[in-house]
């Protein structure tokens, strides 16, 4: 399992593909790893880019931290470990929490961003998400896997929700996690999304409650494009080979455009 510093910080990361020209890097959400990518999205984008995937501070395998949740901290730890692995542009794949700070990041550094993909990316002003945070306590993770692995199609074994209850516990009762997310309350509103230029893929499930947000970013950003993959919230997991299905052909037309551009 490697593990990089980056920024004094220690990073476990996985890379499919070193040898491709081109280099996917993909941000999982809150409260979950890159391993929502690694088993069926990321081998199917590894057969045409260079896919690295990461877990962000204090998830996975990575070193925990108290602060530095906000997206502008998020953002940089993007762009650090893109400079450590000498990654000058790539694509950027964000889901839920995650597809946040890949905006965030697109609109930080645009020269550092090819293409964005942003999967299910909440409304931070949505009380329902920041809700959960107060209410978390191990009664509700438990609720919540024996509600909810249904519609995911996961099943949670008591190890794995052993070590995911230590990180929500650590991560909820001992890090900045609750004020960064309420000091990103109006991210949304108060960035200029128009002046965002980099090719955007929006995907979001037809029956999600997050829906509304990725029709206002499809309103906004100006050379976006959304598509309604059946699900709710949970797409990546319900619907893994659409999803990249979806962003591969997305990314190869938007570098074959480029290279007409280029060469045309």
């Amino acid at each position: 399992m490697p593990i990089i510093t980056v920024d004094n910080k220690k990073v476990h990361i996985q890379e499919l593909n070193k040898g491709a020209e081109q280099t996917v890097v993909m941000i999982h959400g809150m409260f979950s790893n890159l391993s929502i990518y690694y088993f069926n999205i990321a081998p199917i984008l590894a057969k045409h880019f260079h896919v690295v995937m990461y877990d962000l501070k204090s998830h996975g395998m990575s070193e925990r931290f108290t602060d530095g949740y906000d997206l502008e901290n998020m953002s940089s730890d993007v762009l650090a470990l893109m400079d450590i692995l000498h990654i000058e542009k790539a694509h950027l794949v964000g889901y839920s929490f995650g597809g946040l700070i890949a905006l965030k990041t697109a609109l930080k550094a645009p020269n550092r961003v090819e293409q964005l993909v942003v999967i299910e990316a909440p409304d931070p002003q949505d009380e329902k998400a920041r809700n959960i945070i107060d209410e978390y306590s191990k009664e509700f993770l438990e609720h919540y896997v024996a509600n909810f692995t249904d519609t995911t199609k996961v099943q949670m074994g008591k190890r794995q929700m052993e070590k995911n209850h230590r990180m929500y516990e650590f991560l909820f009762n001992q890090t900045s996690i609750k004020a960064d997310m309420i000091k990103e309350k109006h991210f949304l509103t108060e960035v200029n999304l128009s002046q965002l230029e980099t090719s955007t893929l929006l995907l979001y499930g037809s029956d999600s409650n997050c829906r509304p947000t990725g029709e206002s970013l499809n309103a906004q950003i100006k050379q976006a494009e959304l598509e309604l993959i059946p699900g709710d919230h949970n797409i990546p997991i319900q619907e893994p080979a659409l999803i990249a299905e979806t962003i591969v052909h997305f990314l190869s037309q938007s570098l074959s455009t480029h290279l007409t551009q280029n060469h045309g």
